[in-house]
């Protein structure tokens, strides 16, 4: 009996220090987890971060900045943080390198030529409130920066109601300038000698802003729809390439652009030329709304003509550029068509290239989107007729004398 106790006595010993160790160990996990568990102070200085809708690098010596897309109102917004940074300039940084926003500076608007550190930047003032509007997928990944769209170098948010955004500087300016004489009150800021571009310089600047388009149609995923496609957002850097810009702070609405009775008046409220019929009467908004604008800079590009302008006779109504060159094309008189074009240009153009650039420009302002051609269609034609066309820009007008001018696929421009 007594051996009996003993084992009983052992048995409870052992069993109490099994449930003691047991015991220990989950309060050493307990303790464990309370010491991995993140600050709450720390989580809320980042949500404050997230709110301002920027992610910054705290080292003094690598000022830095780059924006996250979980916040409301940056949906459009999708970066991993410390991929793709951004500059981050103090209004003292941009003061200096414009002199104080010297009117001397001043490139158009509220935009300015400004140096710093032996860098050119353009520098455009905005409303703080449309900082979150700027389209950062685009900038998101500097080893992936499409060489036809203007490069974000960074960003000055103020605590007032203006900030700044910080691009590359193209050193030629806007195709605007070129096109519609800016470059006088500009040629400050312009690198070339030349005052007119030459008929490769338009071919390869058409085909560029094709390339940009149909990389935010068809390579970006979700695809990115510019809506103000114009000369104006178009720019030339030093070796003419062109760049397109302006993403994402486009102030004004539909609206906006219809409360105008005299669009020829004010290069301002040429926009309306732009507009395709359904985005301008039912707020449609698709890739197609791009294409017509693109259809209408690419007129621009061939005649040198403005979107919209006023007529010679008095009393006539305003002239719009894709109006008109469907009536050119369905009257097939190539004089007419000869007139038309840039007269900067002379002689010095290849006809034939021109009549197909001018029908695909007319395919592209078709009525019917489903009609227009898509901006990958765009960039084939367009490659290939920089194949086709010879080296020589002293050229002569050419043309096939049975050639028409109306393309009996117009309204497929994919051939």
């Amino acid at each position: 009996m007594w051996n009996v106790g003993v084992y009983i006595a052992l048995t409870i010993a052992i069993f109490g220090a099994i449930i003691a160790v047991a015991a220990a160990a989950v309060v050493f996990v307990i303790r464990l987890k309370r010491k991995e568990k993140p600050n709450l102070s720390s989580i809320d200085s980042d949500m404050e971060l997230q709110q301002l809708g920027f992610s910054v690098r705290t080292a003094a010596s690598d000022k830095k900045v780059s924006f996250e897309g979980s916040q409301e109102g940056l949906d459009h917004v999708h970066l991993t943080p410390r991929k793709g940074l951004l500059e981050l300039y103090t209004i003292e940084e941009l003061k200096k390198a414009t002199e104080d926003f010297n009117p001397g500076n001043q490139i158009e608007g509220k935009v300015y030529h400004g140096r710093l550190n032996g860098k050119n930047m353009a520098i455009k003032l905005i409303k703080t409130e449309h900082v979150s509007n700027v389209e950062v997928r685009l900038f998101s990944d500097a080893t992936h920066q499409h060489p036809n769209i203007i490069r974000l170098l960074g960003t000055c948010v103020t605590e007032g109601s203006s900030s700044f955004l910080v691009f590359e500087y193209a050193k030629n300016g806007s195709l605007k300038d070129w096109l519609h004489g800016g470059l006088a009150m500009k040629n400050q800021f312009i690198a070339s000698c030349y005052c007119f571009l030459t008929w490769k310089q338009r071919l390869r600047i058409s085909r560029d802003v094709a390339v940009a388009l149909q990389y935010m149609h068809q390579v970006m995923n979700p695809s990115y729809i510019h809506r103000n496609i114009k000369s104006k957002n178009i720019f030339l850097d030093e070796d003419f390439n062109a760049k397109v810009g302006d993403f994402g702070i486009r102030n004004s609405s539909v609206e906006d652009e219809t409360k105008y009775p005299d669009v020829s008046t004010n290069p301002a409220t040429w926009n309306l030329g732009y507009l395709a019929p359904e985005y301008l009467h039912q707020g449609v908004v698709s890739p197609a709304v791009d294409i017509f604008a693109y259809g209408v800079v690419l007129l621009e590009i061939l005649s040198g003509k403005t979107p919209i302008t006023r007529p010679d006779n008095k009393g006539g109504t305003n002239v719009w550029l894709s109006e008109k060159i469907k009536a050119i094309l369905v009257s097939e008189n190539k004089d007419e068509l000869r007139q038309w074009m840039d007269c900067a240009l002379g002689e010095n153009y290849w006809f034939d290239t021109a009549l197909t650039m001018a029908n695909l420009a007319r395919a592209c302002t078709e009525e019917d989107p489903c009609l227009r051609p898509n901006a990958g269609e765009i960039v084939e034609k367009l490659s290939r007729l920089m194949d086709e066309s010879p080296e020589d820009e002293h050229m002569l007008i050419c043309e096939s004398s049975c050639k028409p001018l109306v393309n009996s696929s117009t309204n497929n421009s994919s051939e």
